[in-house]
């Protein structure tokens, strides 16, 4: 119910008896009542404060003061401490106090990788177009560097980044940024930032550089991946030609070494037969000079049935005619053989001959028909 309504006995919120509504309170009997709480007399616009009132509210102003300066640092960070904007030295990671208002400790993300990305279209050292896309990471490696020495160390680093790369694109040929070249432009580039970031001290430490697969423009890029092919294929087919050079090394090399043991046989073969001519020659030596007629002609007679026995054909010189008598031997040999073929189908038995006395006697003739070098002898006598 509402406190001036029937029942309410005339009671006002605002400590006003009888029920008149004269408004709130006075701000300074309440500030007077305030002050009477804690031990003061209560005369007086707004009232003093006693000596122990104000102690009082010193010490909680202090307590809140130090509770309000207790801070902590995460394990990857390093904190950077200020007093009075001057620096004064990093904070480890973990619980830390600070005066509050008097010093100011900003952390920073020491062990964190970050990354910057580069991209766009570039001119090569052939003067042609070619979209790149690079990645450098990096990580922050002095905290107050990182913060101070520069106004915006991560935007200083992107600078950087994008004039190296264009740096080094200017100085390659589009064959080498879009094939072979990649690895030796992503080393080139890394070396150029370092190089530019080094005289800033920007507390950076660049961890990687990733050179992310580069493009022709859209226009010439048909013709750009029929050249990458025709180069995969040149690399394809050198592997080939080195594989199968590795497979036929072997090979050659048995047969060079084959080769190699064939003639030293050849050659140990002729000085033997050599040696055997000799030693043959050596032997007919004492019975050349006992009959030196008979022994050149068994030597010629030997020489002859050798040369004559790898022939098929005999030309025979008639004395007192000019006439030469051809003797087929060749064909007379097949007749032969035929000859005896037909008589083995006809008679499947062949006969016994009986060995008489005048074979027995002949049994002393050499089995190639010439007579001994007696009989020669004997019969020239």
């Amino acid at each position: 119910m509402a406190w001036n309504e029937p029942g309410n006995k005339g009671q006002d919120p605002w400590g006003n008896k009888g029920g008149n509504d004269k408004g709130p309170p006075d701000l300074d009997e309440v500030f007077r009542n305030i002050s009477k709480r804690f031990g003061g007399k209560g005369n007086g616009s707004g009232g003093s404060v006693s000596g122990a009132s104000l102690v009082i509210v010193l010490v909680i102003a202090i307590v809140v003061w130090g509770l309000s300066g207790f801070y902590t640092v995460k394990e990857a960070e390093k904190g950077v401490a200020l007093r009075f904007g001057e620096y004064i030295g990093e904070v480890d990671p973990g619980l830390q106090w600070k005066a509050t208002f008097i010093d100011e400790v900003t952390p920073v993300n020491v062990q964190t990788v970050r990354s910057i990305p580069a991209s766009g279209s570039m001119l090569t050292a052939d003067e042609n177009v070619v979209l790149v896309q690079l990645d450098v990471q990096y990580r922050v490696s002095n905290a107050k560097d990182y913060l101070y020495s520069v106004v915006d160390a991560d935007a200083s680093l992107r600078e950087a980044t994008d004039s190296a790369l264009r740096y080094v694109i200017g100085h390659n040929t589009m064959d080498d940024i879009l094939t072979t070249g990649r690895d030796k432009i992503r080393r080139d580039t890394w070396d150029e930032i370092e190089r530019i970031i080094k005289p800033y001290g920007l507390g950076i430490t660049v961890v990687d550089v990733n050179f992310l697969p580069a493009r022709p423009p859209e226009e010439v890029k048909d013709a750009f991946d029929d050249a990458i092919a025709a180069q995969e294929d040149e690399q394809r087919f050198i592997r080939e030609a080195e594989a199968y050079s590795r497979q036929l090394e072997p090979k050659v090399r048995g047969t060079v070494q084959r080769m190699d043991q064939q003639a030293i046989a050849y050659k140990q073969r002729v000085i033997l037969e050599a040696k055997g001519k000799v030693a043959r020659f050596e032997q007919l030596l004492p019975e050349y000079k006992q009959a030196p007629e008979v022994t050149r002609e068994r030597m010629y007679f030997d020489t002859m049935q050798d040369v004559m026995s790898g022939t098929s054909k005999v030309l025979i010189d008639a004395k007192n005619s000019g006439n030469l008598m051809y003797l087929p031997l060749d064909k007379l040999m097949q007749n032969n053989q035929s000859n005896k073929s037909v008589s083995a189908k006809t008679k499947p038995e062949a006969p016994v001959v009986s060995v008489n006395s005048t074979t027995h006697n002949n049994s002393s003739m050499p089995l190639d028909g010439r007579p001994l070098r007696g009989e020669r002898s004997l019969g020239r006598n």
